[in-house]
């Protein structure tokens, strides 16, 4: 069971502002790759599927040994500004620049283009690591109250939908500006455009967080990394969070990449992912409130339950999307993001409460360990997704082009990005519930769950 403090502190309205606006780095880095990058090297640097799959993932698993290293270097960090925001301040001078890259390459095809994506991607990679793990460290260091956490992070997810929006809707709209296809060219506007975006968000949040309660332990774990793996090896709740929060993101990574190829080729409008963008995150605008209310009528659990649901279930019917066409495939993304919105209020405030019982146990610091391996293991599994998404399309004959020289792809091509876009995500969301009812943590005052093996 989760400890109460007496009193515990409120978090200012500036701050939780100030912390929320940098998530639009967090989602918008996640999201404009996911959703672009592998279309973007298929169709138009000629990049064979499986290939570009390939290139999407291996950056990713890089932050298997660059995420951990980062939450423990932040853990030990002391400086006048706090042991996290240092390293704000460093992504924030990095990031920009690295992902402006990635879409602003020399005009290069196939396996050369491949791995000038791939380097870059990894350059990426490494500076989002420099925010992302100090930054998603900080709630469970703010405050000591359960449900406080929840409402904290309904800032941060408010954020993380117009970010989404942004990712979702603005960068296809930048792409496609100059054709239905889009260009070269307007694929580096987009990178340009969303450059600036994430700079000045992640100056937000450098300068909005500056006020920000530490109520952590005042030091960071001093032993190895033996140590501290067997610490964590033993924290229960932190390896099913762990596995729960893989398990989901991997569903939603290769919906991501599946995402233009099914407005290409199964609504049949390229520029349909810009509105089945706005059906996704409308809910995760409009609903966080909800999804708090039912964080603490159901515990955090529940709620985790239901909304699993909601995603697998909408996931689920738009199998039917070729049978009742283009205003069906929106109304179910619709009710998949009211899903989304509760799946990932719920994943980070799960997280916090593990930190905090984790300091209140050990006295220690290790909230950028915790988060670290916690933001390494789920980034490292959830990039499985494009590559799988890719696999699926090499299976199902899909062919490489450019914009100069267009193809039909086959019928069994269009039938691949059907079942990569839904099948396959909603058997892996629906087994996301079976692992949800292994989490334990309960608010103060409620009897413990036992534990099983």
């Amino acid at each position: 069971m989760i400890a109460s403090a007496v009193t515990p502190p409120t978090v200012p309205r500036s701050v939780r502002l100030g912390y929320g606006v940098g998530s639009f780095c967090t989602s918008t880095v996640n999201a404009v790759p996911g959703l672009l990058l592998l279309y973007y090297m298929t169709n138009f640097l000629a990049v064979p599927a499986w290939l570009a799959g390939v290139v999407v993932t291996a950056p990713k698993v890089w932050d298997l040994v660059i995420n951990p290293l980062v939450g423990r270097w932040s853990d030990r960090t002391r400086s006048r500004m706090g042991p996290r925001r240092p390293w704000l301040l460093a992504g924030a001078c990095t990031l920009p620049i690295a992902f402006f890259l990635v879409f602003a390459g020399p005009p290069l095809t196939g396996v050369p283009a491949a791995l000038y994506v791939g380097v870059c991607f990894l350059a990426t990679a490494t500076a989002y690591a420099l925010f992302e793990v100090p930054y998603k460290a900080m709630p469970g260091e703010m405050t000591h109250d359960y449900h406080e956490r929840t409402s904290l992070l309904q800032w941060r997810m408010v954020f993380v939908g117009a970010g989404t929006a942004i990712s979702g809707v603005l960068a296809p709209i930048l792409v496609t500006g100059q054709g239905e296809e889009g260009t070269l060219g307007s694929y580096r506007l987009m990178a340009a455009t969303i450059a600036v975006i994430l700079l000045l968000s992640m100056f937000g949040a450098f300068f909005g967080t500056a006020r920000a309660p530490m109520t952590g332990a005042s030091e960071g774990d001093r032993g190895g990394w033996r140590e501290q793996l067997a610490a964590i090896r033993g924290n229960r709740p932190f390896l099913w969070i762990t596995v729960l929060a893989c398990t989901q993101q991997l569903a939603v990574s290769m919906m991501l990449a599946a995402a233009p190829f099914f407005a290409a080729y199964t609504i049949g409008s390229p520029k349909a992912t810009q509105t089945l963008f706005a059906a996704l995150v409308g809910p995760m605008l409009l609903t966080m409130p909800l999804w708090v209310w039912l964080s603490k009528r159901f515990d955090k659990r529940g709620a985790m339950v239901l909304a699993a649901l909601l995603f697998g279930g909408g996931t689920a019917l738009a199998m039917a999307t070729p049978v009742f066409g283009p205003l069906y495939a929106h109304i179910v993304i619709l009710l998949v993001g009211v899903g989304i919105a509760g799946v990932q209020l719920l994943q980070f405030s799960m997280l916090a409460d593990v930190i905090a019982v984790d300091a209140a146990r050990t006295g220690k610091r290790r909230a950028g360990v915790l988060t670290g391996l916690w933001t390494a293991i789920e980034s490292g599994v959830s990039s499985f997704g494009a590559l799988i998404f890719g696999v699926i399309l090499s299976l199902g004959g899909f062919v490489e082009s450019e914009p100069s020289r267009p193809v039909q792809q086959p019928d069994s091509a269009v039938t691949a990005v059907l079942v990569g876009q839904t099948t396959v995500p909603a058997l892996i969301i629906f087994a996301s519930v079976l692992i949800t009812l292994r989490y334990r943590l309960t608010p103060p005052g409620a009897p413990a769950r036992a534990e099983s093996g």
